[in-house]
């Protein structure tokens, strides 16, 4: 089977499955991506960059200017594709993530050719992210609706276009109209389990960049985003931090993530986020005990969590993290936001403790409670490990996405 992938930074969500692919061996496989992949791909995989040839026009709507990003982003896909084609490619499949517009041309390059499209999220403007934190959401105004609209605009293009399409969740399915739900699979991408073992007396250690070292069997709370900003929780996180030290004060809290900028939502008014609610707890925290420990590398990231004794994941009702699901695998016990869709993967008191998002209290007595009872905190961490290898794991997910793409690109699911 011929089949292209298209992914603004790839490999992202097709990472195992190309490489699932490359080791049956009887498929070209060709990617298309705007970088260099971060990480090596398998052999045999061409990976084709394309490079965007114009910026955004002067005194564009500044409700159109993300249209227009999109549109340009597409047209710079589309022309690499159509040299594909020139050069007799012909994919039996296209694989594709539509939400940096990508795919927006490219069923008028190969018009034929079935396109499985990953759909992550779509915005509501009730009920879902953009409505959930009064503190840093002002009343939505018709000018605020418009733009959650507009940034639906390439979606529902894509949607119309689209054989068939896959959602990792539930919930993030919940998120697209009635009219497309049944025609989203939901398989989550799968996580590398067997990369992130259930915690074993070994000894482990881990050093900080601030010169601190980690040692298994401290009392170690995690606290990972992949940016430090309210989408995920920092503000309720780092509010809870003065009563998790009065209950713990041998405890150490480690927090992992970009410092400065956002990956969703709205950037600081004034500085950064970490800074603005770092500002709100001065005085009334050990800073010696609280490390900041930037961006880690992946296998350091694991050593992490295996040294965890309390994981703290929190989320608006937005796209599910990996880092949840990695956090279960190394049987890590888990505090996480009474949310969707956390709620889809923890069920209190089963794999975990769920507690209010806005409520630095209920976080840090949860805290407490998993580094006070022991037996419990284990307990949970197992079950968390179990029910991670039963419904996220690659063992699991991987066979089910490749049912998916041979089902589409057979025809016998689609149009």
């Amino acid at each position: 089977m011929n089949v292209l992938f298209v992914h603004q930074g790839f490999p992202g969500q097709y990472l195992h499955i190309c490489r699932a692919l490359a080791q049956q061996g009887n498929h070209r496989l060709v990617a298309m991506g705007m970088q260099q992949p971060r990480t090596p791909l398998p052999k045999g995989v061409q990976h084709v960059i394309y490079g965007a040839s114009r910026g955004n026009g002067q005194d564009v709507h500044p409700l159109a200017l993300e249209t227009e990003t999109k549109v340009i982003r597409a047209e710079a896909c589309a022309t690499a594709a159509e040299q594909l084609k020139r050069q007799g490619f012909q994919p039996d499949i296209i694989c594709g993530h539509p939400g940096w517009g990508e795919l927006l041309f490219l069923p008028y390059v190969w018009p034929d050719v079935p396109i499985l499209m990953y759909q992550e999220f779509y915005y509501q403007i009730r009920g879902f992210d953009y409505d959930f934190d009064p503190e840093f959401q002002a009343e939505l105004n018709w000018q605020k609706c418009a733009k959650a609209h507009m940034k639906n605009a390439n979606t529902l293009l894509n949607l119309e276009a689209a054989t068939w399409n896959v959602a990792p969740t539930g919930f993030q399915r919940s998120s697209f109209p009635e009219r497309f739900q049944q025609r989203i699979s939901v398989i989550h991408d799968g996580i590398d389990a067997g990369a992130a073992p259930a915690k074993a007396n070994t000894g482990l250690t881990l050093s900080l960049r601030d010169g601190q070292e980690l040692r298994q069997g401290e009392p170690i709370i995690t606290f990972v985003n992949r940016t430090i900003e309210p989408y995920r929780g920092c503000h309720s996180f780092i509010r809870s931090i003065p009563l998790i030290q009065e209950l713990q004060p041998n405890a150490r809290i480690v927090i992992v993530g970009a410092e400065q900028g956002v990956s969703y939502g709205s950037v600081c008014p004034q500085g950064e986020w970490k800074e603005r609610f770092m500002a709100e707890i001065e005085g009334s925290y050990d800073p010696s005990r609280l490390h900041f420990a930037g961006s880690l590398s992946y296998a350091d990231f694991l050593t992490l969590l295996k040294l965890s004794q309390a994981h703290v994941y929190l989320t608006y009702p937005f796209v599910l993290s990996w880092s949840l699901l990695e956090a279960m695998s190394t049987a890590c016990a888990i505090v996480g936001s009474a949310t969707a869709p956390v709620m889809e993967v923890i069920r209190d008191g089963h794999n975990g403790l769920l507690v209010d998002f806005f409520s630095p209290k209920a976080i840090a007595e949860a805290v407490d409670q998993l580094l006070r009872d022991r037996k419990l905190a284990k307990q949970l961490g197992a079950q968390a490990r179990k029910d991670a290898l039963a419904r996220y794991s690659l063992e699991s997910c991987l066979p089910r996405q490749l049912e998916l793409m041979d089902l589409v690109a057979s025809g016998a699911l689609g149009r």
